[in-house]
Formats: structure tokens, C-alpha cells, sequence
């Protein structure tokens, strides 16, 4: 299969468009999953993830959606398109349209019990969102749902166009156009092709294609599991009422449940094939079927002249707007654990190093001639006794840590204790905010670690406050380079110091705020 764009570059006013169009990009891969994760590689079957996620917009729907809106928009007619849609075809729909139509209102129609986080997803995309009640997945033809609401409105409005890929041939039939030839051109050995069926589309063009192609090729769709959900893909009995040729398309079905399929997406994901769970699905079922084969003795029937099985399932979209989902359906022992997870409730404001005063910058900032500037707060959280000792003039006292106690960045303990009892301090309304209301704050500690956690605090209150990076330590170092000088005096770099006698602490400097 000779590759249109060897390089994979784009370029000129049309770039955008030959980067979205099949046929002038190189095929979609088609990557062969490690034996880890094929149980039946020493029986000769080779699997092969046809990697449709690798398409600009990320999904399988994006072939249909090119195909369907190529076939029903009409330039300088159409201004409008409505779509009933779970998610990836109206949202390749969005963007197909603007890159090709020029088109900017697309209008998603889709189930309430979508999930927030993929009606974000579709809201991120630009999508026109309405709302229908009643079954998740309607019938195509049920005149209550939102698919023939949809159609009913396109009707109405010559304007409007419904592609509608439940009843819209041209859905399937970009499977017969692109898909199924790019993966026999990657994989002329190919033996076996699977994928799952919802609006059937992939399964029937795919199933069609390589019974002209390739009658070989044998063919299996994948359904739902009675009674349970997987995004995407419908229940055998929801097939009855669609009126693709799927029957002519597939030589076997298996149905396949939730957890299977997000199990082995997780798996797939963890080894490098990054896919959601539609495609844990496929996968499932195809070695359901391999199994049934090998348990009863016909799997070799299979090969090819190679004597290998060479087997090809559908990676149909991405893992991330599931999340949510796969920690619901699979169990804790799934993941790994969070380390210090007591933190996410805590420390939840933002840091800025330029709320972290060098020593000498602080003091030029609080200070002039050796006294606090105006409008100004120092709050000095060392105990009583060390602040006596050695303490920035006109600073509070509130013994928040001690000389030993941790930095609250090394131990996670220490954080979530101080962050809850700075937040407490300072909640409002409070007298002690009421005291900084106005001021500059100066945070200072032992080691500054503990005075960065509260400037933390009070900037998110909107208060204006800083610290001392490297706290008393620094300010210690600051005053032994400089001996001779007393607070007040300047030091080579022009900066006043703390040196000399210390005035007493008075009863306002050692009150707790």
C-alpha cells in the first residue's frame, strides 16, 4: 500500500483537511499487541490492534462522520447539522465540519444519562448540546427519542441536515471505502477481523468489504452482554430494529460485559496500545471466540498458508473521558496506591516564589532606618522563648512550630496540621483578620517553610503577604556577615540588617493573634 505522504507533513490553506482526509495521510496503524497479552499466541493466533484512535479526531466515528457529511452538505445551503449521537461521531462531526464546510453549528441530540464528563467534552468542542430523556440507547425508528427528533427537525428546516448515522448507508459504507482496505494493504495475511456493533457501521463495512475482498476474512462482531453497558456498542436484541445489511456482514457475534472490556482497556492502555473501552471490548471478544474455536478443536481451520492465525480487532477510542468510569467498574486492587492521599485535602492554594523574600530584600521592603514600615504586619510563629531571644522589632508573636519541628514539606503530617490550623486562624470573618486588614504581612519562622505556607493561605484570602525564605536561619546568617552593624545600619550591598542589641519583646509582641 504505497504511502500518500511518506513524511507526514502539511502544508498550504488546505493543510488541515489533508491531514483529516484517509487518503492523504499515511493508514492508520496497525500494531501487533505484545504476547503478554495473548493468551494464545503459542496457537499460533498473531492479534493486531487496527489503531483508529490515531485519527485527528481520535475515534473510529471519524470515517463515517467525513463520509456521511461529504455525501449530505450542500455549499451555501446548509447551515446547520444535527446529529443524535453518544459522543464520537457528532464530536469528529464538529470537527469535520469546520474543517471541510466551514460549518461552525453542529447540534449534538443525545441521552440525559450522558456522563459531566463527556457533555464537557462536547461542550469543549463547540457542541450544541440538547438533552432527551428515556432510554440511553433509542431505538432508530422509536418516535419518542431524540433520533427522530433530530430527523423531524431537519425536515423542517432545508437549512438543517441530519446525516443521521443510524440509517444513513454512507456511515458503513466509509469502512468499505477507507478502513477495510487500508488494514488489508497493512496485513494481506490477515485471516480474522473483529469489531463491535452499535449503529453497526464499522462491523457491516467492514464485514462487506472483505467478502468481496478477502472471503477468507473471517468476520466477528461483538454485542453488549444482556443487561449490562459499555460505551458505545448496543445489546444483540437493540440490532433488531437497524437496518443495515449486518447480517450479511458478520459470520459469528459474541457479548461481552463491562468489566472485561475496562479490564482489558486498562491492560492494553498499560502496555502502550492507549484505547478506552470499546475497545477492551473487541478484544474480549475475540478471545471469547478464539477460545470457543481452540475448546473445540477447529481453531487451526483458521489459518492461513503461513499456518498462523492472523487476527485484526478495532482500537475505537481513547481512555481519558472514562476515568471516571473504570475506577467505578474495577476494583482498588486495579490501581496503585496514592501515596500521602490526605494531602488532596489540603494545602490547595497556589505558591509564587515571588512571594518568597530573600532576608535582605524583606527587610528593605518592611523596613526604613531600623523600624517597620507602615501599614505594615510582621507575624513571627516561633515559641515564645526563641522570639524573645532574637526577633524582627515591632513583630506578633503566635507560636505556630517549634525549633524541631518538621518542615511541613518533608512531612505530610505536618503540612495537613499546620495548613488546617492556618486556615482556621484566618478564616473569616475573624478579629484576626480584621488586625491584617489593610497591611503588608511579613510571615517568618524557624527554617521559612512554615511562613511560605501561610503566605499561601493569606494570598488566597486577598491579602497582601510575604515570607522569609530561609526564615530566622537566614536571618542569623544575614547579621554574622555583618557583625560590626546594628539594625539600622547598611551593609556593602545597601541593605539594612539586624545586628547589635535586640529591644525586648513587649506584652503586644508576644500576644497570640
Amino acid at each position: 500500500m504505497e504511502n500518500p505522504n511518506p513524511l507526514n507533513v502539511y502544508k498550504g490553506p488546505d493543510s488541515v483537511q489533508r491531514y483529516f482526509h484517509p487518503e492523504s495521510s499515511p493508514p492508520l496503524p496497525l500494531v501487533e499487541i505484545p504476547d503478554c497479552l495473548n493468551p494464545y499466541r503459542r496457537d499460533g493466533v498473531r492479534i493486531y490492534a487496527k489503531m483508529m484512535t490515531m485519527h485527528p479526531a481520535n475515534n473510529v466515528k471519524s470515517m463515517p462522520a467525513l463520509n456521511l457529511l461529504e455525501k449530505t452538505v450542500q455549499k451555501g445551503k446548509t447551515q446547520t447539522i444535527i446529529e443524535y449521537s453518544s459522543g464520537s461521531t457528532v464530536i469528529s462531526m464538529s470537527l469535520i465540519a469546520r474543517v471541510f464546510h466551514d460549518l461552525r453549528d453542529v447540534r449534538a441530540y443525545l441521552s440525559n444519562k450522558t456522563s459531566p464528563a463527556k457533555l464537557r467534552l462536547m461542550q469543549f468542542f463547540g457542541l450544541d448540546i440538547t438533552l432527551f430523556g428515556g432510554p440511553s440507547q433509542p431505538e432508530p425508528d422509536d418516535e419518542r427519542g431524540g433520533i427522530r427528533a433530530a430527523e423531524r427537525q431537519a425536515k423542517e428546516d432545508e437549512s438543517k441536515i441530519n446525516p443521521n448515522q443510524y440509517d444513513n448507508d454512507d456511515n458503513w459504507k466509509s469502512h468499505v471505502r477507507w478502513t477495510g482496505p487500508q488494514i488489508l494493504g497493512q496485513l494481506p495475511e490477515i485471516n480474522l477481523i473483529c469489531a463491535g456493533m452499535g449503529t453497526s457501521g464499522t462491523m457491516t463495512g467492514l464485514g462487506t468489504y472483505f467478502k468481496e475482498a478477502k472471503p477468507s476474512v473471517y468476520r466477528v462482531g461483538v454485542c453488549t452482554a444482556p443487561g449490562d453497558r459499555v460505551p458505545g456498542p448496543r445489546s444483540h436484541a437493540l440490532l433488531a430494529p437497524v437496518q443495515f445489511p449486518w447480517k450479511s456482514a458478520v459470520d459469528h457475534i459474541e457479548e461481552v460485559g463491562s468489566h472485561d472490556s475496562f479490564s482489558l482497556s486498562l491492560n492494553l492502555c498499560r502496555e502502550g496500545i492507549v484505547c478506552g473501552p470499546s475497545s477492551g471490548f473487541n478484544l474480549k471478544g475475540l478471545y471469547q471466540f478464539i477460545g470457543k474455536r481452540k475448546a473445540e478443536g477447529s481453531l487451526a481451520e483458521l489459518a492461513g498458508e503461513d499456518g498462523e492465525i492472523h487476527c485484526v480487532f478495532l482500537c475505537c477510542d481513547l481512555p481519558y473521558q472514562y476515568i471516571d468510569d473504570y475506577f467505578d467498574k474495577l476494583g482498588a486492587e486495579d490501581f496503585p496506591k496514592i501515596h500521602n492521599e490526605h494531602l488532596a485535602k489540603v494545602d490547595l492554594y497556589r505558591y509564587d516564589d515571588k512571594w518568597e523574600k530573600e532576608p535582605a530584600h524583606a527587610l528593605d521592603l518592611f523596613f526604613t532606618q531600623g523600624k517597620p514600615q507602615p501599614q505594615t504586619c510582621i507575624i513571627d510563629f516561633r515559641q515564645p522563648l526563641d522570639f524573645y531571644e532574637f526577633h524582627l522589632p515591632g513583630s506578633v508573636n503566635v507560636p505556630f512550630v517549634h525549633e524541631d519541628t518538621p518542615s511541613p514539606f518533608a512531612e505530610p503530617y505536618v503540612l495537613e496540621s499546620l495548613w488546617k490550623r492556618l486556615e482556621e486562624t484566618f478564616k473569616a470573618p475573624s478579629k484576626e483578620l480584621d488586625l491584617l486588614r489593610g497591611r503588608r504581612i511579613l510571615f517568618v519562622c524557624y527554617d521559612g517553610d512554615s511562613a511560605r505556607v501561610a503566605t499561601s493561605v493569606l494570598r488566597a484570602k486577598g491579602h497582601e503577604a510575604d515570607s522569609i525564605k530561609g526564615g530566622i536561619k537566614a536571618l542569623r546568617r544575614l547579621r554574622e556577615k555583618s557583625p560590626d552593624l546594628g539594625f539600622g545600619a547598611r551593609s556593602q550591598a545597601g541593605v539594612e540588617v539586624i545586628g547589635g542589641h535586640l529591644d525586648r519583646p513587649s506584652r503586644v509582641a508576644t500576644q497570640v493573634v
